[in-house]
């Protein structure tokens, strides 16, 4: 009988070695002639990979369910949605050539935007919840995409857990006007799983298919524009299509030129949106944020958000720029590059290291603060994707750092269930924040310094809630801290008008102007209090500037039309309401007074058919139906006169002229009678 003998057999690559300080070595892989390790299968609906999907839906439930039944927060919201009258009631054709023209260069975001309202209406619940949607297919993505890529399900799974549930990430999710995040990230993951299948089988079909989910990315945030860089450290681990050694050269140079469509791409989406941010006020410039600023608060920054990482403690919605000492800024440089050396040092024996880490400051540089959009130092948002390379070394490092130990595989999972379950725990808290208005930025004003935009906000959100004292209490407040804050001396314009002191409002108007000349939204206020001081001629400029610097801004346009009315100067006026209503066919105040110029012409034919589209589109508009009544009345039509007369004043029973129309109107009729 023949002794069994036990052969070796050959396996793809070199077996694991273990180092003197117990880190084992990953295998290496040949993309030549190995098979990668990412060609095991990620089923999502058997096995572990079951699990983890349910866990991670329940996850994100237990965070953020809550949203559904929250408000707007009055800060980007107003400007996204609320008082966008370009999404808000406008016909669809409309709405859509507006998003792919506009200067806030996100037309796939605001496609989303306008596709929820006209599925759910303008309440807030449905855009919470479509937001909370992405993010967990997000994290279910994330998952699938590292299971794929590493064929390791238990740390991709604490990476997706983490990504899921992490404090930093709740302002991305719990915002809506922060679509624009998990809208983005959710075609970055998938142009990620569409770059790995290509590398398992190159074929042009699957490349054009990548190109295409990467545009679609880049128009919902051009934040994506660092992604080709990614791919290539993707392409280091854990695709191990590159390895970091000598002879590489020929390899580098082919996969570097296999991204260049892609690099072309951020290339162009860069230069567009920095052109239509500029051109629109949004890039902060030189002398407003010096250039030594921002690179000592971005080096304190990429720091900080380490640090919130690991203790997610006083997170706010804006924190302010404050006063950097010099050695915040030496230490925070002096560690990152001491990190930055020590996993360079490691990365050929372990590459996830320098990958993660690169990952992180990779996709955090459109958003560090160089180029400068608003005044924020930092944002919890911008850690958004740029937190997964970080996750990564975290999952993949204590994962290796626990080697062979006999409790390994306890400690590990109890280490990472505390942790996600405390993650969980921190965020729903910092979810309650995002209730509304009020809680969001009274939090702020707690937990940070100097919040000039947390007083502005705050005071926007009072004023609106009728306490118009303690709007300019927090106005003022805010200009005390930043003088040169012209959101705060507009704001305290529009509260100062509506208590009735006009001249002190044209005062901050004024101010608002000088500060922000690009805004068209000061030169607008400026022009609406000047025309309710009877100063029409004056406010024509400054309407024609902000329709000048916003040519969509269907309100301006019909201010505009409404100052050239009151001069009798009627052929402008028309021509301006007109402009209006080719912006936005439904926009009931200039079709109501596009009618009430063609009545001072005589044309009472055409104004009444104007009148009649404003009710369709306002069946409650008071004015429209006083107007409709004088129009009828001049034409001899008497009993539909006071029909609408009697309309107005059911609906705005303190209507005086429509009240005197229709005593005059009853009087005629009298007279006719007798």
């Amino acid at each position: 009988m023949k002794k069994k003998t036990h052969k070796k057999q050959r396996v793809a690559g070199e077996p694991a070695k273990q180092h003197a300080e117990g880190f084992p070595v990953a295998p290496r892989h040949d993309p030549e002639t190995d098979a990668p390790p990412s060609r095991a299968k990620t089923k999502f609906f058997f096995g572990s990979s079951f699990g983890v999907t349910i866990a991670l839906i329940a996850a994100n439930l237990f965070v953020y369910a809550p949203v559904r039944h929250y408000g707007f927060v009055l800060y980007d919201d107003l400007q996204y949605v609320t008082e966008n009258a370009n999404i808000q009631g406008a016909p669809l054709w409309q709405g859509i050539r507006w998003a792919f023209t506009t200067n806030r260069g996100v037309p796939l975001t605001w496609l989303s935007f306008i596709l929820d309202l006209r599925l759910f209406g303008s309440g807030p619940g449905p855009l919470h919840v479509t937001n909370v949607i992405f993010h967990v297919i997000n994290s279910l993505l994330l998952f699938g995409v590292l299971r794929r890529m590493t064929a390791e399900w238990k740390p991709s799974a604490f990476v997706a857990a983490l990504f899921a549930v992490h404090p930093l990430h709740v302002e991305s999710v719990a915002w809506i006007a922060e679509r624009k995040d998990v809208l983005s990230t959710f075609f970055l993951l998938l142009t990620i799983w569409a770059y790995s299948s290509y590398t398992r089988a190159p074929r042009w079909h699957r490349y054009l298919l990548m190109v295409v989910v990467f545009v679609l990315g880049l128009m919902a945030k051009p934040m994506l524009v660092t992604l080709p860089f990614v791919l290539i450290l993707l392409d280091i681990w854990p695709l191990h299509r590159l390895r970091l050694e000598r002879g590489q050269a020929e390899k580098w140079l082919r996969l570097t030129y296999e991204k260049l469509p892609l690099v072309a791409l951020a290339i162009v989406a860069s230069v567009v949106t920095i052109v239509m941010s500029g051109g629109g006020g949004g890039v902060e410039s030189f002398d407003t944020v010096p250039l030594s600023l921002r690179v000592a608060n971005a080096s304190v920054s990429c720091a900080a958000y380490i640090r919130d990482m690991i203790w997610p403690a006083n997170l706010a919605a804006f924190y302010p720029y404050g006063l950097l000492s010099g050695w915040e800024v030496a230490g925070s440089v002096l560690g990152l590059l001491a990190v930055s050396a020590f996993l360079t040092w490691n990365a050929r024996r372990h590459p996830y290291l320098l990958v993660g880490w690169l990952w992180y400051l990779v996709m955090l540089a459109p958003v560090i603060g160089l180029i400068q959009s608003g005044g924020q130092s930092r944002a919890d948002r911008f850690t958004y994707v740029p937190l997964v390379g970080l996750f990564i070394i975290a999952a993949w490092g204590i994962q290796e750092l626990a080697g062979r130990w006999k409790y390994r595989r306890l400690a590990l999972s109890t280490a990472a269930g505390i942790l996600v379950c405390g993650c969980m725990i921190a965020a729903r808290r910092q979810v309650q924040y995002w209730e509304n208005a009020f809680t969001l930025w009274q939090h702020a004003l707690d937990t940070t310094t100097g919040n000039y935009l947390a007083h502005t906000v705050l005071g926007f959100a009072l004023a609106g809630d009728g306490r118009l004292d303690e709007g300019i209490s927090h106005y003022r407040e805010a200009l005390s801290t930043q003088p040169g804050f012209a959101e705060a001396h507009n704001n305290l314009g529009i509260a100062l008008a509506r208590e009735g002191r006009i001249d002190e409002a044209i005062s901050e108007f004024q101010a608002a102007v000088r500060l922000a000349p690009a805004a068209a939204v000061t030169h607008y206020d400026l022009g609406f209090a000047l025309a309710e001081e009877g100063r029409a001629q004056e406010a024509i400029p400054h309407y024609s500037e902000a329709v000048r610097l916003d040519p969509n801004y269907v309100e301006a346009f019909t201010k505009l039309g409404d100052a050239f009315l009151v001069q009798d100067r009627l052929n402008e006026a028309i021509a301006n309401y007109t402009e209006a209503l080719r912006i936005q066919p439904n926009f009931a105040e200039a079709l109501d007074n596009l009618g009430l110029a063609l009545a001072n012409e005589g044309k009472y034919e055409e104004a009444i058919v104007r009148y009649n589209e404003a009710l369709r589109v306002r069946p409650d508009f008071a004015e429209a139906h006083n107007n409709l009544g004088s129009a009828l009345s001049n034409q001899g039509r008497y009993g539909e006169a006071i029909a609408h007369f009697t309309e107005a004043l059911r609906i705005q029973p303190d209507n005086a002229l429509a009240r005197d129309n229709l005593e005059i109107v009853s009087q005629k009729i009298q007279g006719k009678t007798k």
